[in-house]
């Protein structure tokens, strides 16, 4: 039986299968403070880039429904995989019938947009989860806004799990930033601009950048998405107006809270309360 989802205005949603999500709320909450936002990890069932593509549709379509269950009208995917993987089929497939007037958002095309402006080679790399990579999402979006732009793209499967142990400024962590970077260039030496297609990867940047040779452009994703949702809110004044404005960021995991309590302080530079739930 089809279930009556809240009507009355609602925070935003924000979902990751984990941790990096966050590096996109923070963006978000800096351009648009005044809006209500649940941020949502399903951080017990991480990570999402080894999942095929059924189970992280299942994953993420259980979390954008819990979502619009607790009032949130639209929902971004912070998620690169569940971006790839998932918000098409949910778009399509699922929002008509749940309710066509929500909405779900992801973060590969509003980084995608951009990159235009950027690349004088028109040689683009992508840097990501094996996930992503696979998903080939980048390279199908860039040419259908850029046809001109050749895209190579290099699995990064370590990354994450550096991020998440807190071995980001570690001297270790230094080979496989170096290993993947040059695994990335070595399969087009024209390469001027590399996309960052994964939201941990801003807490890898001062290794990136470090390893990145001089003249390659480092795109990430935080700032590009949150000025996306607000030329989107300018676009929707229907949207803006179900989304409400209080300031107040709610956080809710499906782990254990004092291991969500633990790595979210090396995202966000915060202490932060969260609730656990199941999805």
């Amino acid at each position: 039986m089809k279930q009556e989802l809240p009507t009355i205005p609602g925070p935003i949603g924000v979902f990751d299968s984990g941790y990096g999500g966050l590096t996109i709320l923070s963006k978000i909450r800096e351009a648009l403070p005044q809006y209500d936002y649940i941020y949502l990890g399903d951080n017990a069932r991480t990570p999402y880039g080894i999942r095929s593509f059924e189970i992280v549709y299942e994953f993420t379509l259980q979390a954008v429904t819990k979502l619009f269950e607790m009032g949130c009208h639209l929902v971004i995917l912070a998620c690169n995989t569940a971006s790839a993987k998932a918000l098409r089929s949910i778009q399509i497939n699922d929002l008509p019938e749940m309710d066509p007037a929500r909405r779900v958002l992801g973060v590969i095309r509003p980084t995608v947009e951009c990159i235009g402006s950027i690349t004088q080679s028109r040689h683009v790399g992508v840097l990501a989860t094996a996930g992503t990579i696979k998903s080939e999402s980048y390279p199908l979006e860039i040419h259908k806004l850029f046809p001109d732009i050749q895209v190579a793209g290099e699995a990064c499967p370590l990354w994450v799990s550096l991020v998440e142990n807190n071995e980001a400024e570690g001297d270790g962590t230094d080979y496989f930033v170096r290993k993947y970077i040059n695994e990335l260039l070595a399969k087009d030496t024209q390469i001027d601009t590399v996309i960052l297609g994964c939201t941990h990867y801003p807490l890898l940047l001062p290794k990136i950048k470090k390893h990145m040779p001089d003249g390659i452009a480092t795109v990430t994703q935080g700032e590009l998405v949150a000025d996306s949702l607000k030329d989107y809110f300018r676009r929707h004044p229907e949207m803006d107006a179900k989304c409400t404005k209080g300031g107040n960021c709610t956080y809710y995991t499906t782990e254990a809270e004092e291991k969500f309590i633990e790595s979210a302080s090396t995202f966000l530079n915060e202490a932060v309360t969260v609730q656990r739930i199941e999805l």
